[in-house]
């Protein structure tokens, strides 16, 4: 399985089968991650980490604390796509991680397009990322 990614007229695919999205909360700015798989059925939601806690971003019951990091592991079904809301109010925007290396993702979609403008997920023009598994 592959993952998709598209934004406005941006749109890559990216061969793994795991992937890490993170950012920072906007109000509290605190650390999120999200470990997800990509699957046949979709994007399975594996395990979230919270590096703290605050206003409108209290960790599940069931949240251990390792590290600092509250962990838990989501349940829900896997999802046909995820949409990630673009605000620019978070700073330096969504990062995904794969096969050890991160980035900024509207770095990733501006290298896929040629002349698309640098900064989209940081308030740029794309308003929405989707993440999805790639038909094949």
């Amino acid at each position: 399985m592959d993952l998709c990614i598209a934004a406005g007229a941006a749109a890559l695919t990216l061969a793994t089968q795991a992937f890490t999205l993170a950012w920072t909360h906007s109000v509290e700015k605190t650390e999120w991650q999200e470990h997800w798989e990509v699957t046949a059925q979709g994007l399975d939601l594996v395990e979230a980490r919270i590096k703290g806690s605050g206003a409108g971003m209290e960790p599940p019951s069931d949240a251990v604390l390792q590290d600092g990091w509250y962990v838990y592991r989501p349940d829900g079904p896997p999802l046909a796509a995820l949409r990630l809301a673009v605000s620019g109010a978070t700073g330096e925007g969504w990062r995904l991680c794969a096969h050890g290396d991160c980035t900024v993702l509207d770095d990733l979609l501006a290298s896929a397009t040629a002349g698309a403008p640098a900064g989209t997920s940081r308030g740029g023009p794309y308003g929405e990322i989707v993440l999805s598994v790639c038909e094949r």
